[in-house]
């Protein structure tokens, strides 16, 4: 569910920054050759990432969860001189898709792509993040967050995806829906961990932002 309407979304993105050639064509390619497409960030919600990514000008960016890549080089754009973004994900078969963007790109000596469980990597990777994006398997947002948030910078930033799950939250789940009922805790810690500063903006499927206090 996209809680935007339709035709403002529409208003919106004739009205932003157009995404690169190359993200173009990989949101098309996206469409036309990956299952559930829906997952990409897309137009409206890159620029997003791409514009809080330039302010911020990140030394090190960790993504867990990178599906074809597209979030990764929107956030990329931000990327301060010899910064580093980080992005991993376990589907081996967009592997070969992924790193061809990244290589097309001019991030591509910036970016490291790892194809392995984020739970197993993520504590071997000893940087100070200042910005950590989760858009991975949601039953594991809560223990995302528990791993990063030590690693994370005094004042960066963590963002997490769907976090409204198509309006799920706000009914009571079937004991069997584990993704709606983690997102259902995860929105709730987060909300009340006063370890950071909170807001969940209602785009496309919700976006919780973060900053470390």
């Amino acid at each position: 569910m996209d809680f935007i309407d339709p035709s403002i979304e529409a208003y919106a993105l004739e009205h932003s920054e157009k995404e690169s050639d190359l993200l173009f064509n990989l949101n098309r390619q996206t469409h036309l050759k990956v299952l559930q497409p829906r997952m990409l960030s897309g137009h409206l919600q890159g620029r997003i990432l791409s514009f809080l990514s330039s302010a911020i000008k990140p030394k090190y960016i960790l993504e867990i969860g990178t599906y074809t890549g597209y979030s990764a080089l929107c956030m990329a754009e931000g990327l301060s001189k010899n910064g580093k973004l980080v992005t991993i994900d376990k589907n081996i078969e967009l592997e070969t898709m992924v790193k061809k963007y990244i290589n097309d790109s001019s991030y591509k000596n910036q970016i490291e792509f790892i194809n392995a469980d984020a739970i197993d990597v993520i504590p071997t990777l000893n940087l100070e993040w200042d910005l950590v994006f989760i858009d991975a398997d949601k039953e594991n947002y809560i223990n995302y967050f528990d791993l990063v948030i030590d690693q994370v910078k005094k004042g960066g930033w963590i963002i997490a995806d769907n976090v409204l799950w198509s309006g799920k939250v706000l009914e009571e789940p079937d004991v069997k829906d584990k993704e709606t009922i983690i997102l259902q805790k995860f929105n709730e810690k987060v909300h009340l961990d006063s370890r950071v500063r909170n807001v969940l903006f209602p785009v496309r499927d919700g976006m919780m932002l973060m900053i470390k206090n």
